[in-house]
């Protein structure tokens, strides 16, 4: 649930009324079922293959050693893009209650500054995840306390909830818009798949726990976006780069600043962890040969990958100076779209290549379903956004190549 509960929440909620209306509740209801797709062909694949390597590795179990390193880059390009999500959250309305800063300065200086931490090493990282995980769900409790303590004195408007889609636009192509980006609140839950080789019993243990977190966050998400949706008209709400932030200032009863404290510790606290696992996943793949080997450097004391965090902190920068949180969160979701897709078409290969054993097992309609459900939500993503999208994975592509020439020069000498 600590993977799938991230600061998206605290940034996007206002994003998704600003495409749906009022009814915020259902794309975020859409968003979830769809989720749910897939992580029931994770929760299959994870047990089938418990070892770490996750998506990536059942690509390359399924279509071979290309797909394997195109799913790979695309969870690494995911991660540096959330980063850069979060760091234009950061620079928001949130810390505007403490002081007003051009956003692509914060941002930038921000990612510098979480850079550092995670050269720093990531004993002393984890440690302050520990403490900003609990005030990060402590935060989406509060909302949810107190827009219904606004419900309760009549100050909040119910029937915001039944208003489908903005004036004057379609209303079912607003809602699809608005799941592509709730469904960025619901990503995380992929990357525990890397613990089931550490499960003792992951046929048992671990789709119940992978289903139960995400329905869990499903229900806190929901109650969030019901209470924001009732208490603060959804202009307000659309308009505002703190969404949350708005609810509590419709309570009055906490004072803007601790919420908003609360909320940057959370933004940054997922910052923070993606861009842990984005660094060790571009020294990790560098480290197998397919990235250049460059980025395997380690800091002589620390032992941190510096070149690797130098790289994907440089990335990120880039990518918060030129896109808003809006774009940035559906390139993210078109990156994992991709490797959504693989996941759920490599369990119905897998299936018929390996039709026995002691796995848990899902209906293969599911895995048919998940994959259409990615299909459906590519056609939601803007141009834009593609074009973004289409050059990381250019880049990717270029970089994979460069690795196997140097691979394959080394051999030969």
């Amino acid at each position: 649930m600590g993977d799938i509960l991230g600061a998206g929440v605290y940034v996007l909620i206002g994003e998704v009324a600003g495409s749906s209306g009022g009814a915020v509740w259902l794309p975020l209801v859409i968003a979830l079922v769809l989720a749910a797709l897939t992580a029931c062909s994770y929760a299959e694949l994870a047990t089938k293959y418990p070892r770490a390597g996750g998506a990536a590795h059942y690509a390359r179990h399924a279509f071979g050693p290309f797909a394997g390193f195109a799913v790979g880059f695309c969870m690494l390009a995911a991660g540096i893009v959330s980063v850069a999500a979060l760091a234009r959250g950061f620079a928001g309305d949130y810390l505007g209650e403490f002081v007003r800063l051009p956003v692509p300065l914060v941002a930038a200086v921000f990612l510098v500054v979480l850079g550092s931490v995670n050269a720093r090493g990531i004993k002393e990282s984890l440690r302050a995840n520990v403490v900003a995980t609990l005030i990060e769900v402590g935060g989406l409790v509060l909302v949810v306390v107190l827009g219904v303590w606004v419900i309760m004195r009549g100050d909040a408007d119910v029937a915001r909830l039944g208003e489908i889609g903005v004036a004057g636009e379609d209303a079912a192509g607003g809602v699809l818009g608005a799941v592509v980006l709730a469904f960025y609140s619901f990503v995380g839950f992929e990357t525990s798949v890397n613990l089931a080789e550490e499960i003792r019993d992951p046929r048992r243990s671990y789709p119940r726990a992978l289903l139960a977190a995400l329905g869990t966050a499903g229900v806190i998400y929901l109650l969030v976006g019901i209470v924001a949706a009732t208490t603060v008209p959804t202009s307000q709400l659309a308009s505002s780069s703190g969404p949350l932030l708005e609810v509590v200032r419709v309570a009055g009863a906490v004072p803007l600043w601790v919420f908003s404290l609360i909320a940057l510790v959370a933004v940054a606290n997922g910052a923070l962890l993606t861009g842990i696992m984005s660094s060790r996943l571009a020294y990790g793949m560098a480290r197998d040969d397919m990235l250049p080997g460059v980025l395997t450097r380690l800091l002589p004391r620390r032992r941190t990958p510096w070149v690797s965090i130098a790289a994907t902190t440089a990335l990120a920068v880039v990518l918060a100076l030129t896109g808003t949180v809006a774009v940035l969160a559906s390139t993210l979701v078109l990156l994992l779209l991709i490797v959504f897709l693989a996941v759920n078409i490599a369990v119905v290969v897998l299936r018929r290549r390996e039709p026995d054993g002691d796995y848990f097992r899902v209906p293969l309609v599911i895995p048919v379903l998940g994959a259409g459900s990615c299909v459906l939500l590519f056609t939601q993503v803007e141009g834009g956004v593609w074009l973004r999208g289409l050059v990381l994975l250019a880049a990717g592509v270029l970089l994979g190549l460069v690795a196997a020439y140097r691979t394959r020069s080394t051999a030969d000498v």
